[in-house]
């Protein structure tokens, strides 16, 4: 084993471990996340159990959230006479959970998990009754905002949670699992969101995050036991107001580039101006932090610098591949809302297989490097097959392709963290985990944005140049994107109907192409992440397997 330096990790001394009263290990001046968690104990594995299905149910409400809003999104601004707003219900959300990643990642580390993860769930559950309450669009902005505050947090602290209480040789099968947890939210959600939008009324859509979040509360308040860092706090607020402002000038950028503004207007280019300024500024403030909320020794870790550009890149052509899949299977194959859901099962059951699958065999073998590699391959792939749908290929072979991309997330994504996880001591972990997310969710946002504005400027130029003059001001002119629905689709006539089909059709394929680069460049910097022996134990040791 290599011998470990934490010297550049934690370059200030505040940093440094300190004794905990409780700890498990009981060891007068022993760091505070020193202390077993081998699963070959059976009351060790029994503790787990509530824990792991507390946090099983946090990712649930924060995922499943997610995919029951969207469906229930246009009903929603319909009823509150919002539809001129809708960009602003969805992006409040993003810019919040955004902003807030680093924060919890950093105050976790300082003051302990659980009352951080508490607080989240709490702030979540205020926010979904705000929603639940709104009467107007802003109240409902105002609130899905809220909601984005706690739940920047439910997906970090899940995934911190775990590495606290099971060794990095172990966590594989317990993160398999937690991404299965995606898949099912994928599919239960759009089917949930439709019944509930339909039926009690969408209102439901953000009440039943309550009962949720109050299980989950209930379990980690009663059950959770985790040791408290006992050190001085010292929060930077600088550096998380400046990368706070840096970020909502990047996302608002990407947002608005090509919709609300041309990417060459001075709106646009000077967001992105202010994003790099304010970015250098961040950079000068957190060398002289004393506890910065994303710490530059991060980026000396090599696995850390690798992983994270990876994850980027691959949240931009995830986000990218999938945000308009579900309206895709709509538009040109004629399926419902609930049966574009159902169609989209088959990546979430090759995802949620291999997940589950590649978690056990990590922790059986030890082996991890190879799953991200061969899964960004068949991500390529699954891209290069979604590359070549057109209109009249049968649906079966749009459910192939997204099986192929289901089993390369699956075998990708989960991996990723715990690769981070594991060349950080647990001190740290927190603050790296909470990196690595931030990045992937600046990517995911970027992608689907981009792509978003490429596929909408397609189609109006495709529309233009194939529809008769006479159809297009019956649809409104304007963006094409919004005027034509399925429904409306659906009652067009046939040779106007084939019109908008194809140039549908020909508009998004394309961009799935464009976004395999990305993937190749994710899968390259892979091979250069060393593959450091997984940890068998929580304890902090010199022969820990830790290294740069």
């Amino acid at each position: 084993m290599t011998t470990t330096d934490y010297s550049e990790r934690e370059p200030h001394p505040e940093t440094a471990p300190t004794t905990v009263v409780g700890a498990s290990t009981g060891t007068a001046g022993a760091p505070p996340w020193d202390y077993e968690t081998e699963e070959t104990d059976g009351s060790n594995r029994r503790r787990l159990l509530p824990i792991f299905l507390g946090l099983m149910v946090v990712m649930l409400l924060a995922a499943l959230d997610q995919t029951i809003f969207s469906t229930a999104l246009p009903t929603i601004v319909g009823d509150l006479d919002g539809v001129h707003q809708m960009q602003w219900v969805i992006t409040g959300y993003i810019l919040a959970s955004t902003v807030m990643m680093p924060v919890y990642g950093k105050i976790g580390d300082q003051i302990g998990r659980k009352p951080v993860l508490l607080a989240a769930i709490t702030l979540f559950m205020v926010g979904s009754a705000i929603s639940g309450l709104a009467t107007n669009i802003d109240w409902m902005i105002a609130g899905r905002v809220v909601q984005g505050l706690g739940g920047g947090g439910l997906m970090i602290l899940s995934q911190t949670v775990i590495a606290d209480v099971v060794p990095p040789r172990d966590r594989g099968r317990y993160m398999g699992l937690m991404g299965g947890v995606f898949a099912l939210a994928s599919v239960a959600g759009p089917l949930l969101g439709g019944w509930l939008t339909t039926g009690p009324g969408w209102r439901w859509a953000f009440w039943i995050n309550i009962p949720l979040g109050l299980f989950a509360f209930g379990l980690f308040a009663f059950l959770l036991k985790l040791p408290r860092p006992q050190q001085q706090v010292k929060v930077d607020f600088a550096g998380m107001a400046t990368l706070g402002a840096a970020t909502v000038a990047l996302i608002l950028a990407a947002t608005w580039g090509g919709n609300d503004y041309d990417w060459g207007s001075w709106q646009i280019l000077s967001l992105f101006g202010a994003a790099v300024v304010l970015a250098v500024i961040f950079v000068l403030i957190e060398r002289k932090a004393a506890q910065p909320v994303l710490p530059l020794s991060l980026f000396s870790n090599r696995s850390f610098t690798l992983t994270m550009l990876a994850g980027l890149f691959m949240g931009i052509a995830m986000f990218g591949a999938l945000g308009y899949m579900p309206t895709y299977l709509q538009m040109v194959h004629g399926a419902s809302a609930t049966e574009s859901g159902l169609l989209m099962i088959p990546m979430m059951a090759c995802m949620l297989a291999t997940s589950i699958i590649t978690g056990q065999v990590v922790s059986k073998t030890g082996r991890y490097k190879i799953f991200p590699l061969i899964g960004m391959v068949i991500i390529a792939g699954a891209l290069v097959m979604m590359g070549q749908l057109s209109a009249d290929l049968p649906v079966w072979r749009v459910c192939l392709a997204l099986g192929v991309l289901g089993i390369g997330l699956g075998m990708t994504m989960q991996i990723l963290v715990l690769i981070v996880q594991n060349v950080f001591p647990p001190s740290m972990v927190g603050t790296a985990t909470a990196g690595n997310n931030f990045f992937r969710q600046v990517g995911a946002t970027l992608g689907s944005a981009v792509v978003g504005s490429l596929f909408a400027s397609r189609l109006m130029d495709m529309l233009s140049e194939r529809m008769p003059a006479q159809a297009m001001t019956g649809a409104g002119g304007g963006d094409a994107s919004a005027d034509f629905t399925p429904e409306l689709v659906r009652s067009l006539p046939e040779q106007i109907q084939s019109i908008v089909i194809g140039s549908y059709n020909d508009a998004l394929i394309p961009v799935y192409l464009w976004l395999v680069p990305f993937v190749v460049v994710g899968a390259i910097l892979m091979f250069f992440v060393p593959e450091t022996a997984l940890r068998t134990s929580n304890k902090v040791s010199e022969d820990s397997g830790i290294q740069e």
